[in-house]
């Protein structure tokens, strides 16, 4: 299943950089841009265990700063590289087997169908940070691949919570799970059940750290091994 976390989070920033009109290419071990990535996307993501140091850095441009990793399977070192160690957390896995989660009440979960829905889904995800705005471009609404899910209330008027669903071959991947007041066991739990709901019968993926982490285990997810993202200094 590593391979397979590994392999759907690599299809998310792929979709990430075609939304923002920047190629990637997935090779045997890795996925990689020339470009520099959109923030907060790494710029390779390795996809089996024995990708090195070599094959990964000489398919990115390490000439503009910001050139980061992610090191799906915790092997490679970029220390010598002149990279440091930004985040550190673990893949987690949903079997699917287990029963759905139950949604709370008073949340409506939804895709995202418009672009000024993602706008204000947009703003509720990054709290409103105008570093972040435009991140999430419309065309990732056209996206096969892609569903963002966005849990309202208020009839509909407010964003509290959401996330990014990425399906592949073998399961269904889950990224940017938020809740706009903090209670991450109401975001898990709805995009859960609304995963079930939609695409039944499939496992999920995804990674996380801290909090985000406890939360997604107290929902049935299974913590996995390390991954590490490596930035350039």
């Amino acid at each position: 299943m590593l391979a397979v976390s590994a392999r759907n989070n690599a299809e998310w920033c792929h979709a990430m950089c075609r939304a923002h009109g920047i190629p990637g290419v997935f090779g045997d071990r890795a996925w990689t841009s020339e470009r520099r990535t959109p923030p907060r996307y790494p710029d390779a993501v390795t996809l089996a265990p024995d990708a090195t140091a070599r094959e990964v850095l000489g398919q990115v441009d390490r000439t503009a700063a910001g050139c980061s990793v992610k090191d799906s399977f915790g092997r490679l070192d970029l220390s010598a590289d002149g990279f440091e160690v930004a985040l550190q957390a673990r893949w987690i896995h949903r079997p699917a087997m287990l029963a759905a989660p139950v949604a709370p009440g008073g949340v409506v979960w939804r895709p995202v169908r418009t672009a000024p829905d993602l706008d204000r889904w947009e703003a509720a995800w990054s709290g409103g940070d105008a570093a972040l705005a435009g991140l999430f471009r419309p065309r990732l609404l056209s996206d096969r691949s892609v569903t963002v899910l966005a849990g309202t209330a208020g009839g509909g008027s407010r964003t509290v919570a959401g996330a990014v669903v990425i399906r592949s071959e073998y399961a269904v991947g889950l990224s940017n799970v938020f809740a706009a007041d903090g209670d991450l066991d109401l975001a898990w739990s709805g995009c859960l059940a609304t995963v079930a709901r939609l695409w039944p019968g499939m496992p999920v993926v995804g990674y996380g750290h801290g909090e985000d982490l406890s939360a997604a285990a107290r929902q049935g997810c299974v913590p996995g091994p390390e991954l590490r993202v490596w930035l350039a200094d």
